[in-house]
């Protein structure tokens, strides 16, 4: 049954029946799908559309008529309103449920892709607290949620904490958050109340591009390395050193404490210059014996745990016997590239950030690994028949591309290439299907692993094993 309201209708008693992508679940209403957030399968809801298109509509669920059996208690205050976290109210068995079969449909849906082996998903242990990155963003326009406006009290409008998905410049002021070890909320919490109490620093206006406040980084690692970066839009030596000098005086666990000067209409500091306040200019983790040195700009899996775990089964994928040269394709900071060199004869890595392809070869000789050797540049100019002709054919490729998958370009130079075995780590199981299937003629899938990185929301990562045929 469906009433009209002035723009779109409101859809009474409606069931929810699955979890579809991107972390929305699915209705059907008159032969028409209904997508709807921070809902779960078995809910009966009012939904209030949204959106419409001729072949779906988005919608919000504004009445709850029963609760679903396979619901959860939210355990973060600021659910269904911050962007992260969104199955929260899903158990955590279900949630790793759905991402087993979301990896299976898309490898049978796009890939058209019958694997040998599917191995059931690895879970994390760890469902809270578990990244090592936070970025957290000043705003001068806090966004209310609607109790709060509806409450009618007034609200102080400068927030601390994550931007609201779709608004560049709304940021919810976050108490806590259950995803960072609590130091993350402290020092968040420490800093936000600095500023608020301290006269010169006003948050950040994204929209018109004016305060001091702009930015603040957190970093921790299983050493218990601790870093911290500030981020401000203009220099005021005084402000910021008196800043800086608290969170020293207060946190004396901060190993690197470190600052930007950002006056950049974007937030990126990749291009710019992070100065040392405090302590060193890189925190270290750790890995199976091996030290990984990590700076402000550095990309880490943002699950150590789990990255651990997702670099074992790529390892054991690749069937390294110590004689094999290997290909580490978007290799980042080279961390699997050195992870997998002691089982192998040599190992190329490839990577488009130039500061990227420098902390990989400062990882080598960190560790005193001197069978490395890293490239810097776009993958489909530097990985092409010359570059093998001149380095060798590799053994084994692995390959782990961001989420809009390889270049066809790169597949045509992994065909030629053809090794042996080619290990395919992916963030977005749906490219990744694509791409096997461009490979499908010379290639089997011999195994498929899919791990959790990020509880509590729809992102799963998969690694597949393909054989040449």
């Amino acid at each position: 049954m469906a009433r009209k309201n002035k723009q779109l209708p409101l859809l009474e008693k409606v069931e929810i029946t699955d979890i579809a992508a991107e972390g929305k679940a699915i209705a059907k209403v008159d032969e028409k799908v209904v997508f709807v957030p921070f809902v779960a399968p078995g809910d009966v809801v009012d939904i209030q559309i949204t959106r419409k298109k001729n072949k779906y509509a988005e919608g919000r669920a504004v009445f709850f008529h029963t609760y679903s059996e396979q619901r959860s208690e939210p355990f973060c205050e600021h659910f269904g309103t911050c962007g992260g976290c969104k199955w929260q109210h899903i158990p955590y068995e279900e949630q790793i449920r759905h991402k087993h079969k979301q990896v299976i449909d898309n490898l049978t849906r796009i890939g058209k892709i019958e694997a040998e082996e599917v191995f059931p998903i690895l879970g994390s242990e760890r469902t809270t607290f578990y990244r090592n990155k936070l970025e957290y963003t000043f705003s001068n326009k806090r966004w209310l949620t609607e109790e709060q406006i509806k409450s009618g009290e007034s609200f102080a409008m400068d927030g601390l904490g994550f931007h609201i998905p779709g608004m560049f410049d709304k940021v919810l002021d976050i108490r806590k958050c259950w995803l960072q070890d609590d130091i993350s909320n402290r020092i968040r919490l420490a800093v936000r109340e600095y500023c608020l109490s301290h006269e010169g620093y006003p948050f950040f206006d994204l929209r018109n591009q004016e305060g001091l406040m702009r930015t603040l980084m957190i970093r921790t690692t299983s050493t218990g390395d601790l870093m911290v970066v500030v981020v401000f839009f203009y220099e005021d030596r005084e402000r910021c050193e008196a800043l800086l000098s608290y969170l020293v005086e207060q946190f004396p666990e901060i190993t690197s404490l470190q600052y930007v000067i950002n006056g950049k209409a974007n937030d990126t500091i990749t291009d710019q210059d992070v100065i040392v306040f405090h302590g060193k200019d890189h925190i270290i983790e750790q890995m199976e014996g091996l030290s990984f040195k990590i700076g402000p700009k550095s990309f880490y899996q943002t699950n150590s745990e789990q990255a651990y775990t997702l670099y074992k089964v790529a390892r054991e994928f690749a069937g390294l016997t110590g004689d094999e040269l290997v290909y580490d394709l978007y290799t980042g900071t080279g961390t699997i590239a050195n992870f997998v060199s002691r089982q192998a004869r040599k190992v190329i890595g490839i990577e488009y950030v130039p500061e990227a392809i420098e902390d990989a070869k400062v990882n080598s000789a960190y560790n005193k690994i001197e069978n490395t050797l890293f490239f810097a540049g776009d993958m489909k100019d530097i990985l092409n028949e010359d570059f093998i002709t001149e380095h060798g054919r590799p053994d084994v490729i692995i390959t782990d591309p961001p989420r809009a998958g390889m270049h066809d370009d790169v597949i045509k130079t992994i065909l030629f290439a053809a090794p042996e075995r080619i290990v395919y780590v992916s963030c977005n199981p749906a490219t990744q299907a694509r791409d096997l299937q461009l490979l499908n003629d010379l290639y089997a899938v011999k195994k498929v692993q899919p791990v959790d990185m990020f509880p509590h929301t729809h992102h799963v990562e998969n690694v597949v094993l393909l054989e040449k045929r």
